[in-house]
């Protein structure tokens, strides 16, 4: 086994943020997540140029709480047109016009078809938004020089040292296990 090249990115003042790991090929990534997650780790990620089957899985993500976040908020745009088409026939402005009565469904679905698009697609932008803790304009992991591979050809998995798991020694040797082209420890220059 051929010795992997380890370098460590320094900043006047910073202090180890986190230990980045480059692989040639996406399998491999996926097998370092599979091996982070079954040592323990949570304070984990995986940078890749492409969607990867089976990351989340690989990782031991709980599946995502943005469908739940998105049918609430079309329920509540539901909710809300029926509310005000509701409040506006029978008391803002009741007129009767043709015999139809203050609550037409018909006349209702355009709006309330609306309403439901309108509160979900904010529901699904700002939830993204929130479950991702974005926007995050500082990130330790550009530091790195070599990590501007990761929207090209390269595969990375990041791992903080805030991690309860996390010892330099062990965490590097875990890594290596994975057998990646080259490790790095980022410092912070935030910190």
């Amino acid at each position: 086994m051929s010795e992997i090249e380890t370098t460590t990115v320094s900043v006047p003042g910073g202090s180890p943020a986190l230990m980045l790991a480059e692989f040639d090929n996406p399998t491999a990534c996926v097998r370092a997540a599979e091996k982070l997650r079954d040592a323990g780790y949570k304070h984990f990620d995986t940078h890749t140029p492409f969607p990867i089957h089976g990351m989340d899985k690989a990782m031991g993500l709980p599946d995502s709480r943005l469908g739940w976040i998105v049918f609430t908020m079309g329920l509540t745009g539901f909710s809300t047109a029926c509310f005000i088409i509701w409040y506006m026939n029978a008391f803002d402005y009741p007129i009767i016009v043709g015999g139809k009565p203050a609550l037409s469904f018909p006349s209702m679905v355009p709006v309330c078809f609306e309403l439901t698009v309108l509160f979900s697609a904010f529901g699904s932008v700002f939830g993204m938004l929130g479950l991702n803790k974005l926007p995050r304009h500082h990130h330790p992991v550009f530091e790195s020089d070599r990590f501007r591979g990761a929207s090209d050809d390269k595969f990375y998995v990041s791992v903080e040292t805030a991690d309860p798991k996390y010892d330099a020694e062990r965490t590097k040797d875990l890594l290596a296990s994975a057998h990646p082209t080259h490790i790095e420890i980022i410092e912070d220059t935030q910190s």
